[in-house]
């Protein structure tokens, strides 16, 4: 008989602590994604969310870190503020950091897939904020990474611009496969996209729900519905609440 052992995970965290000035922020946290999955960080403001992602992309060197924790060799950051160079043109900025004329061509690519196909020679900001957006995700996918890192990409959105970058993120991922970790307050974004959804409590994983659903997903089917007043009620927030709503 033959037996396949499991591969191992793409992001593993055993016993992790951050913090800083002497605060702990995250508190002897452990976890494992497998390549592929996406994963969404729910939590109230100050749980650790962000700081668990900065620490997988290796970011805030003045933390104070204990324990373990290993990720792939290509990881790609997407964060709230699309951070695009004013003076340089969308497909530079996508391409920064890359000299091959190959880079371009796959950046073409990839502003084509994310709709900006025509503004390639524009400046960044004659471009809305879903425009600029969607030119921080072709940037991020560029490199083709194995984890992809998400903070709040689409907080600062109006709602329609939303659910199309949601669309969209989710449709790229589907193709490319890479890891995926996405903070987000928001319980239906993190429905709508994730595999499993993760609630974070004072540095801590207080919730590990596996999200099976299937794509397209509906807001109305009992399963997601079922979730999501869970999600909610473990996040203190009452079901007939919006979001906009909470105390």
């Amino acid at each position: 008989m033959t037996f396949h052992q499991a591969p191992p995970p793409a992001v593993s965290l055993r016993e992790l602590s951050r913090g800083f000035a002497g605060k702990t922020v995250l508190d002897r946290l452990s976890l494992q994604i497998p390549h592929g999955q996406f994963v969404a960080l729910l939590g109230e403001s100050g749980s650790g969310k962000t700081t668990l992602l900065r620490a997988l992309a290796d970011l805030d060197e003045d933390a104070d870190t204990q324990g373990e924790f290993a990720v792939p060799d290509e990881v790609s950051v997407l964060f709230q503020d699309a951070r695009l160079l004013p003076w340089m043109s969308v497909l530079d900025n996508v391409v920064l950091g890359y000299r091959a004329a190959a880079a371009r061509e796959k950046a073409m690519t990839l502003l084509d897939a994310v709709g900006l196909g025509d503004k390639a020679d524009v400046w960044p900001d004659t471009l809305s904020g879903g425009q600029k957006q969607r030119a921080a995700l072709a940037r991020s996918l560029l490199r083709e990474p194995d984890l992809l890192l998400a903070d709040e990409p689409f907080g600062a959105l109006d709602a329609l611009t939303r659910i199309r970058m949601q669309g969209l993120l989710r449709d790229l991922v589907r193709r490319r496969n890479p890891t995926v970790v996405l903070v987000t307050h928001d319980v239906d974004e993190a429905l709508l996209l994730a595999d499993r959804i993760l609630v974070l409590k004072e540095g801590r994983i207080a919730e590990d729900h596996p999200v099976r659903l299937g794509h397209p997903r509906l807001a109305h089917h009992p399963d997601f519905i079922s979730l999501r007043q869970r999600l909610l009620a473990s996040l203190g927030v009452e079901a007939g609440l919006v979001e906009g709503e909470r105390p």
